[in-house]
């Protein structure tokens, strides 16, 4: 079975790749594929391949019945370029962007993602960015700048309520961080669910979240972006939170009305905002949020560690005896999900 990398990769998560199985043969031309600006960048800078290049990328594209990662050169069109293809490992959790993104169907493929890979790095940020505003920290810095040596009281995060909205790995992960830290953690999920996770208080359906707002202190998104979550924390709903709520956003950006977000920031309802991920990315220069003292923005690499493709190594070389032996892959995309 021939493996295409299609991501700048490190040559020793190749070999673990290559060394996986003795039936598959794993097909990587670095030289081919984008240059990587930091480690895990699965975009990078693309190149500008000369013919003779572009006819050995297409001909690799052409053998390839697994792909590791989506083609650079042209997603769109993986189903004519790769008339073998039969499976993709994503390199995100959530794929549903990047297909919409690139207009790629993937009916009839297989598609897994790399689900749990983020769930530690992103329920660290939620604490970083929850902790950030409660502990006063932008408050801190302005003094620092000006010499100033004033002291004062902080509030504390223990004591206070949290709403994770989405109870996926990342939501499962940030309750249980959360707990530790004495926070009373509420959960929101999918309608007609009903979620086990350990150190959560108690739950509710999406549709139930108006009735969940009112209490909360800190508003935590972790979900992917889907025509269920599209635009469901709106002006109406920000407007239901108590008053200097913070919210962090590590999901999608889609899932905030950030103009509506920025209306609340602005007249301090919505007392600080930790954002790794926006309506439109990268964030466009002239945006508001930029410059508001009660925001910290994140270029959507909250998740994103120098490790990472170690851990999606290991899911993709676990898939791989999966799919050999015929067992069950792990984080299979479902198309009508979104996730």
């Amino acid at each position: 079975m021939e493996v295409l990398i299609a991501s700048p990769l490190e040559a020793e998560h190749v070999a673990a790749i290559d060394a996986a199985d003795p039936r598959i043969q794993v097909m990587y031309s670095p030289e081919l594929l984008p240059e990587a600006r930091f480690a895990a960048d699965h975009e990078g800078r693309h190149r500008d391949l000369n013919d003779a290049e572009l006819r050995r990328w297409r001909d690799m594209l052409a053998s390839a019945e697994v792909t590791f990662g989506l083609d650079w050169w042209a997603p769109q069109a993986m189903r004519e370029n790769c008339p073998r293809l039969r499976w993709i490992q994503g390199t995100s959790a959530g794929m549903g962007d990047a297909l919409r993104r690139t207009g790629l169907s993937v009916d009839g493929l297989v598609l897994t993602t790399a689900a749990g890979v983020h769930a530690v790095p992103l329920a660290e940020f939620v604490l970083a960015g929850a902790l950030y505003f409660v502990k006063g920290l932008p408050e801190l810095r302005a003094r620092q700048a000006d010499r100033r040596w004033e002291r004062s009281t902080t509030a504390s995060l223990a004591g206070r309520r949290a709403l994770v909205v989405g109870l996926g790995a990342i939501g499962r992960e940030v309750t249980r961080v959360f707990a530790a830290m004495g926070v009373e953690v509420w959960g929101a999920g999918r309608q007609g669910r009903d979620y086990d996770v350990p150190g959560m208080r108690g739950q509710v359906s999406y549709d139930r979240l108006a009735a969940a707002l009112p209490d909360t202190d800190v508003l935590v998104l972790c979900v992917p972006h889907t025509p269920e979550t599209e635009g469901m924390i709106g002006a109406a709903e920000l407007r239901l939170l108590r008053p200097g709520a913070i919210i962090v956003n590590v999901g999608r950006g889609a899932a905030i009305e950030e103009e509506a977000l920025i209306d609340a920031l602005r007249d301090r309802h919505v007392g600080g905002a930790a954002l790794d991920v926006f309506a439109t990315e990268p964030l466009p220069v002239e945006s508001p949020l930029w410059k508001m003292d009660n925001v910290l923005i994140s270029p959507h690499s909250a998740a994103t560690l120098t490790e990472e493709n170690a851990r999606i190594t290991e899911i993709f070389v676990d898939n791989l005896r999966r799919w050999l032996d015929g067992r069950p892959l792990r984080n299979r995309y479902h198309a009508g999900r979104g996730y």
